[in-house]
């Protein structure tokens, strides 16, 4: 069974040791409740690194007074044995009080990018994303550190404060890994119920029709305006945004010749799902 530590010094004494031999590390970041979008980043983290850390870790200053953080799904040992079927080397799963612990008074505040789409509609939820992962990257320094694309936005406010703040660790990507039907793998979707994850499917369907006629040339508010219409149509009870924006700064699109992303967040039942897809 794979190595656990509970705590940042036992972390970073194994770290050292690694470093003492001239290994290079990867670390990546989940809350846990692991399925294969999470192993996609362990695999691209082992394939880049010598050695790799997981941190399993239900971040509680991201979530806001009304969501789920106590039902948020929990696996631990389903957890550990899928990452030690995987070949990773260390299990980080601290408790609260380890991460926070009494009179911790910091945090990181992204501003501008942490302020639109989900920081807009979940208020905090950047600064408690931004604060912990600052503080797991200097917990453990690693040589990389790997983050799925299925959060976009916390993509490119990660590696936003890792070069503001100077923090020595390359920031990659892994591409999102996605049912049959395309519904973006996510802890989330155990949440659904059958009829719920029949409609599911329509979130990734409707995004890249959108994505496909922004190419074509179409207006991207246009689209963005029949993008909503169609998820309501198709049975999400709301939807908190779906638009197009520039893929590196996330401002709305204004120049075709630029790299774009169409970025989406409807509810479904008692069930919020995120989905985004180049444009």
């Amino acid at each position: 069974m794979i190595k656990t530590v509970h705590t940042i010094e036992d972390l970073r004494a194994e770290i050292r040791a690694w470093r003492h031999a001239g290994e290079t590390v990867g670390l990546v970041p989940t809350m846990g409740a692991l399925h294969e979008g999470h192993l996609s980043l362990v695999r691209h983290a082992r394939a880049k690194t010598m050695r790799t850390c997981v941190t399993v870790f239900v971040n509680p200053t991201q979530f806001g007074p009304n969501e789920d953080l106590e039902t948020y799904p929990r696996d631990e040992a389903g957890d550990a044995a899928q990452l030690t079927e995987e070949g990773v080397d260390l299990l980080f799963q601290p408790v609260p009080d380890e991460v926070y612990p009494p009179g911790f008074a910091t945090s990181v505040i992204v501003e501008g990018l942490g302020d639109i789409l989900e920081g807009e509609h979940r208020p905090g939820f950047f600064t408690g994303v931004a604060t912990v992962v600052t503080k797991l990257l200097v917990q453990s320094l690693p040589d990389v550190a790997v983050f799925g694309e299925k959060d976009f936005q916390q993509l490119l406010v990660i590696k936003r404060l890792t070069r503001d703040l100077d923090i020595p660790v390359r920031i990659e990507a892994a591409p999102i890994v996605r049912e049959a039907d395309g519904l973006a793998l996510s802890s989330r979707n155990a949440y659904l119920t059958p009829e719920e994850r029949s409609i599911a499917m329509a979130l990734h369907g409707t995004i890249s029709q959108v994505a496909e006629n922004v190419g074509r040339g179409s207006s991207p508010g246009e689209q963005a305006d029949w993008g909503r219409d169609q998820l309501l149509r198709a049975g999400f009870s709301s939807v908190d945004y779906l638009d197009i924006r520039d893929a590196e700064t996330l401002v709305e699109v204004t120049d075709a010749s630029r790299p774009a992303r169409v970025l989406a967040a409807a509810t479904l039942g008692a069930t919020r799902l995120i989905d985004n897809v180049a444009a």
